[in-house]
């Protein structure tokens, strides 16, 4: 059956990463490190500090890895995907209010709330990415995929911007100090969020399941642990899907890695906060560009060609971040970080979404977003300990290399259909 879309569906969906990247550029990579680190748990060690903000980030990981595919098949099953991530933005944009609350060296409450944030966050995504095929044939997947990277990166450094200021300029708004500024930096991005989740809501249409009537919960849930089981057989036959999936794996846990542990590991080189904030500021914006050339990039040469020209990127990246000696230079590798981050992603979504049978987005993707954020628990993790067993995050910081590596060459290996 032939798919009929529309411009504004398509716009719609892409403004979703509007809405969500505020949270991720905000809070995960931005003022919840530094936060942490100066208010929630200022009277630890920092090794100490650096370990928790990995084991957050891990256990936020952890769990979807364990519900994404189950979540994927219900959805499928169901046609439920779009009340489903409603269900994890709820999830994730409470959550985020929730740091508001949260008072000094209570850093155990500010881990809880912010791995549910990030779990809203991460699950909602599992949903959205599915619902690229509802609103795009496949010869517009890279520039659609990549349309919602860049309006991802615009809207998450105007809001980063937005904080910033306030951050540096309480009074200009009417707060008492910085700690109120940043409780409010988490509180407005709670409300961006939903604000501009509202487009997906009412121009995105479903595409409906194959049952003309959707079975009770008890008969879904029995079903789609069936499918899940047909769905993972399914996927061990598709050499194609495991062994993109498999390279996946790897190469983006390098990049979530370096997205996450970045301002922090900034701080163990003794950078200044504005110094970190500045350098956000200009991978965000040189990102959204970057962003939506991949796109082009990919319709050109391929989208696995491209993402590895990213890879590429990404490993000289690592290897001058590891001799970094002042802000500058990181000026220079957050530059340089825009012009491929957005990329990858962008095309690894939209190649995945070629390889895949549409009928089953959701639950495909489930496995796509488990094994991207299993990929994540590994990550973190390996550069804290790393960096704690030799007492150099710079060390740390290297091991990344292993991972882009063995992505890259598997990504080669996988054939184009």
């Amino acid at each position: 059956m032939t798919m009929i879309t529309t411009t504004r569906e398509r716009w719609a969906w892409a403004f979703y990463d509007w809405a969500n990247s505020a949270f991720i550029t905000t809070v995960m990579v931005a003022f919840f490190p530094i936060f942490f680190r100066q208010y929630w748990a200022n009277d630890l060690p920092s090794e100490d500090i650096t370990l928790r903000l990995g084991t957050a980030n891990a256990l936020a990981s952890l769990s979807i890895m364990l519900l994404a595919p189950f979540l994927g098949t219900v959805a499928d099953q169901g046609g439920i995907k779009k009340p489903m991530m409603a269900g994890f933005v709820t999830l994730g944009v409470c959550a985020t209010l929730g740091l508001t609350l949260v008072g000094e060296s209570q850093w155990q409450w500010a881990m809880f709330a912010f791995v549910l944030a990030v779990v809203g966050f991460l699950g909602a995504n599992i949903f959205y990415d599915a619902l690229l095929v509802d609103v795009a044939e496949e010869k517009d997947f890279n520039r659609v995929s990549a349309l919602g990277y860049g309006l991802g990166y615009l809207g998450g450094g105007l809001l980063f911007a937005l904080c910033v200021l306030l951050t540096l300029k309480p009074a200009w708004f009417g707060l008492a100090d910085t700690i109120t500024a940043v409780r409010w930096a988490f509180g407005v991005t709670a409300v961006w969020w939903a604000l501009f989740s509202i487009p997906l809501w009412w121009w995105v249409r479903e595409r409906a399941p194959v049952q003309a009537v959707r079975p009770p919960l008890f008969t879904l849930l029995r079903q789609s642990v069936t499918q899940l089981r047909e769905t993972f057989r399914h996927i061990r036959q598709l050499r194609v899907v495991w062994l993109f999936l498999l390279a996946y794996w790897f190469y983006i846990d390098g990049v979530d890695t370096v997205i996450l542990m970045s301002v922090d590991y900034g701080k163990a080189l003794g950078f200044a906060d504005d110094s970190l904030i500045t350098a956000l500021l200009i991978t965000q914006f040189i990102a959204f560009p970057a962003a939506l050339a991949f796109g082009w990039i990919g319709n050109r040469i391929g989208a696995k060609r491209g993402i590895l020209v990213g890879l590429a990127g990404y490993v000289g990246i690592t290897v001058m971040a590891s001799q970094m000696t002042d802000a500058r230079e990181f000026y220079l590798l957050a530059g340089a970080v825009g012009l491929v981050q957005g990329g990858v992603q962008a095309l690894s979504r939209s190649l995945y979404a070629s390889l895949i049978p549409q009928d089953q987005a959701a639950e495909f993707f489930g496995f796509y977003n488990m094994l991207g954020k299993f990929a994540a628990i590994l990550g973190p993790l390996l550069v804290a300990w790393v960096g704690a067993l030799t007492n150099s995050p710079r060390l740390g910081l290297l091991a990344v290399l292993l991972l882009f590596g063995l992505g890259a060459w598997l990504l080669w290996k996988v054939p184009r259909r």
